[in-house]
């Protein structure tokens, strides 16, 4: 792999770091090195050691063993302090602003310059603040009261915080999960200005466009290892996620001969005052019909009033040729239609509750004999689900939250698919996720249509909706703008239909 002289040594490097948790051996000897001016993506599935790295790396974790190397001399973070003062600094979507407090008091909280008698001296915070605030390019006046900002502006204001002690390193972990297309554009330019300000930064994210789009060079973990580094411009996605999940790309989508049975599900007419008008379209026993639309476009609004949770202003739907009214999500279970939602955290599962009773929650009425439930039978329910999911625990009694992000995923399928529907509405099921969680979602959804259940699945992402889909309708601002099968499906038609673009280049 070509490597530029100049960067001969590293600023910041890990030279054989161990970290073992009971019962899980979180990094297994790992190196990695981040050299100055230059942006590292670390890449790997959830569990592959990412966030363990991050927190050794900011004096959260103590490792077990191997050394952190800065300008190659062997140094130990024993606070977090410690990192911050060594010039390590991680931009988090968690970090704590206040709002009553002004932009530049929120940068200098607890290490704000100090004047004569140790007293903050307020010109000079406000005057580094805003030289913080210039030099990432943000129009921000270091003197206004944060809570009148927008969530773009404070993101910022949560980077200028990390800048303010003075960073050399600078981790960014999933930066742009919360963004906007807009704000993630202006955190590119951002990472640019870092760059060229000489800052070494290690760039966390599960997104390959933004990898190849920001990244120099790169550096997989797999299980907890290291697995290669190298140049971005010598690799590709393919064989990155080769190194990542240890397989290749192309078994990520399961190979399916579909065979659509009768009509499930009818809607026609579906319409609701402001968020979706005069839907209507048919789904088959077997089948996958994928809903694709950009943001707003209403997909997860009408699946909503499709289970009850928000009532249609008209329209009507048939479940079997029988005409079902649906007024809540109890009559959508009842009549057998059941939705994943994508906020799994607030509306999937409930994380404090172990596994089984998750799983188990939606179908008490079924297991309880004249109002007591068998333990064992909600564990007997709880297993079958668990285990065709291929989810991993160390038991059912694990609470949820301590799960992985596909884990958790595979408990809300698994609690749904408990209450044995005919129709399971998937919205967008592998956000978030790892790509070996999102290849077990994928063979499972397959493995589910092939037994007959009838899958919407709501999707963003292109490859996902070419990949698992039998038939696609596009929706856009509320309607239907297309349904697509067969050669006529594919990105360019995908991404025409769902931003109103007739002909090439022009927008309707």
């Amino acid at each position: 792999m070509g490597h530029d002289p100049a960067q001969s040594a590293p600023v910041l490097a890990l030279d054989g770091i161990t970290k073992t948790f009971p019962g899980v051996r979180a990094l297994d000897g790992v190196t990695l090195e981040l050299f100055a001016g230059r942006v590292t993506a670390l890449i790997g599935e959830n569990g592959a050691g990412k966030s363990t790295v991050v927190k050794t790396l900011t004096g959260i974790y103590q490792p077990d063993g191997g050394r952190i190397l800065l300008d190659g001399e062997a140094v130990q973070f024993p606070t977090a302090q410690a990192a911050a003062q060594a010039g390590v600094t991680a931009i988090h979507q968690e970090t704590v602003l206040f709002d009553e407090l002004s932009v530049a008091e929120n940068i200098f909280l607890g290490h704000a310059p100090k004047g004569r008698f140790g007293l903050i001296d307020r010109p000079a915070m406000h005057r580094q603040a805003q030289d913080i605030l210039d030099g990432i390019g943000a129009e921000i006046d270091a003197g206004v009261r944060l809570k009148d900002l927008g969530i773009a502006s404070r993101h910022l204001v949560a980077i200028a915080r990390a800048l303010s002690v003075e960073a050399r390193v600078v981790i960014m972990d999933e930066p742009t999960a919360a963004l906007s297309r807009k704000e993630i554009e202006e955190l590119y330019e951002l990472v640019e200005t870092l760059k060229a300000q000489g800052k070494a930064i290690l760039f966390i994210s599960h997104k390959f466009d933004e990898i190849f789009r920001i990244a120099d060079r790169y550096t997989v973990f797999r299980d907890g290892q290291f697995i290669g580094t190298g140049e971005m411009a010598d690799t590709s996605e393919a064989e990155l996620v080769q190194m990542m999940v240890g397989r290749s790309v192309d078994q990520i989508y399961p190979e399916r001969s579909t065979q659509v049975g009768d009509e499930v599900l009818t809607v026609a007419g579906y319409s609701h005052p402001t968020e979706f008008e005069d839907i209507g379209f048919t789904l088959r026993r077997g089948e996958i019909l994928g809903f694709y639309g950009l943001v707003g476009a209403g997909r997860s609004e009408f699946m909503q009033s499709l289970i009850g949770v928000t009532r249609p202003s008209k329209g009507a739907i048939r479940l079997d040729g029988k005409v079902r009214v649906i007024r809540s999500p109890a009559d959508a279970i009842s009549a057998g239609i059941v939705y994943v939602p994508e906020d799994r955290g607030k509306q999937g599962a409930i994380l404090d509750m172990p596994i089984f009773q998750n799983i188990t929650l939606p179908s008490l009425p079924r297991l309880s004999r004249n109002g007591f439930t068998r333990m064992a039978n909600e564990f007997a329910l709880a297993r079958h689900y668990t285990e065709r999911l291929d989810l991993r625990a160390a038991s059912l009694d694990t609470p949820v939250g301590s799960l992985s992000g596909g884990n958790q995923q595979k408990v809300v399928i698994a609690k749904w698919l408990a209450t044995q529907p005919k129709v399971i509405i998937l919205d967008e099921p592998t956000k978030g996720i790892d790509i070996g969680s999102k290849a077990a979602v994928h063979e499972f959804m397959a493995e589910l249509a092939a037994e007959g259940l009838s899958v919407i699945m709501v999707s963003s992402e292109i490859p996902e909706i070419l990949g698992m889909s039998d038939r696609v309708i596009v929706m856009r601002e509320g309607r239907i703008a297309a349904e697509l099968e067969g050669d006529a499906l594919t990105p360019e038609t995908l991404v025409r239909h769902a931003a109103g673009i007739t002909t090439k280049g022009a927008a309707a």
